[in-house]
Order: structure tokens, then C-alpha cells, then sequence
């Protein structure tokens, strides 16, 4: 992807950021070349900052950052386009967008809602709570889980039973899920492979 970044006389293009599963606009920035690229490397997004003078990732203060799920360049290549995954509120006011705008759980798909919860579990967990007894044993067990829930599903394949097949279906992404916020991954990076694969 190549930006013209020329055609701006401080070199900085503007980056329009939207939440990759909502699609709700979440802000807009800057980027010099030096950001879009240590934007693409460490896959957060990364801005250079008029008012500090200098690169800066958004969250590096607040702790919520935006994971990079995709980045595109519009048809003059001169303004960037980041589909990122928000790790909380994005703007400074607390609001969930700059533009004053809910990105609440309920627009995004039930999978994300799941993925929420799970990574809930995993931060405050209680003693009768399955997600947090999975997150004590480990990744080693969690993925052992996902093993068994896996052949499950085969040997359900088997039969013409769709009740059965589609619970062993739902037990294997639910286990899937938490195996992935186990690894310190989510379901939008998995779902960024496939759309390179796609193309």
C-alpha cells in the first residue's frame, strides 16, 4: 500500500479510523510515513501527534489501544483507512467515539459479545464461573478442551442428528474462543487471516 503523503505540505495524511466489527467511525487522525509503518509493524495504530511533535500510539497513556485489523488506502491514495478492534473508550472524554457516538456491545456480532464475556472471566474471575476455572489450568489444558470438543464434533458428523451436530458445533467455538484469549489472541485477527486468503 503506498500513500502519497507528498501531497500534504507537513506530510501528514489524514487517518480515518472505524471499528472493524460495527463499523461506527471511532475518530480521525494523522500519519506521517513513520506512523502508517510502525502502525503495519506492531499492528496498533499509531499517530503522529501535532501537539506533542512526535509518533504516538493511541492508548499508550489510557491503556486503550486500537488493534489493527485491516488498512486500506482510498482511490487517490491520500487518506488511510484503519478497520481496528478498540480495547475501550477512544476518545479522551470517555465517550466511546470522538464524534460522541455509542459503539455499544449489541452492535457487533453475538460471537463479539461472547468474546467480550470470556475476556471478562478471564480479568475478574469467580469461583463459579467455568471461562475462569478453563483460564486457571492453563493454556495446555484449555487446548486439550478444544481437542476433545473438536473430536466430538466429528464423531456427531457422522450421524444426521443436527441438534446434536450444532451443540457440539457451538461447544467447539466456544472453547475455540477461550483457547484464543488464552494465547492473548482474538477472533478479528483470525478473521484478518482469512480475508488475506481470500484475496
Amino acid at each position: 500500500m503506498q500513500i502519497n503523503f507528498k501531497k500534504y505540505p507537513d506530510g501528514l495524511a489524514p487517518a480515518i479510523i472505524q471499528d472493524a466489527k460495527t463499523g461506527v467511525v471511532l475518530m480521525l487522525g494523522f500519519m506521517d510515513e513513520a506512523a502508517l509503518t510502525k502502525t503495519l509493524a506492531e499492528q496498533r495504530v499509531t499517530f503522529f501527534s501535532r501537539s506533542k511533535q512526535r509518533l504516538w500510539t493511541k492508548g499508550e497513556t489510557s491503556g486503550h489501544f486500537l488493534d489493527v485489523v485491516e488498512v486500506l488506502a482510498d482511490c487517490d491514495a491520500d487518506t488511510i483507512l484503519v478497520k481496528a478492534k478498540p480495547h475501550g473508550p477512544v476518545c479522551h472524554t470517555g465517550s466511546d467515539t470522538c464524534f460522541d457516538e455509542k459503539n455499544a456491545p449489541g452492535t457487533g456480532s453475538f460471537l463479539e459479545e461472547l468474546e467480550r464475556t470470556i475476556a471478562d472471566r478471564f480479568a475478574k474471575p469467580t469461583e463459579n464461573s467455568y471461562v475462569a476455572s478453563l483460564a486457571k489450568k492453563g493454556v495446555k489444558k484449555i487446548a486439550q478442551k478444544v481437542g476433545e470438543e473438536a473430536v466430538e464434533l466429528v464423531l456427531e458428523a457422522q450421524d444426521d442428528k443436527p441438534d446434536l451436530f450444532l451443540g457440539e458445533a457451538a461447544d467447539l467455538v466456544f472453547h475455540l474462543l477461550v483457547l484464543l484469549k488464552s494465547k492473548g489472541h482474538s477472533l478479528a485477527e483470525v478473521e484478518a487471516v482469512l480475508r488475506s486468503r481470500a484475496k
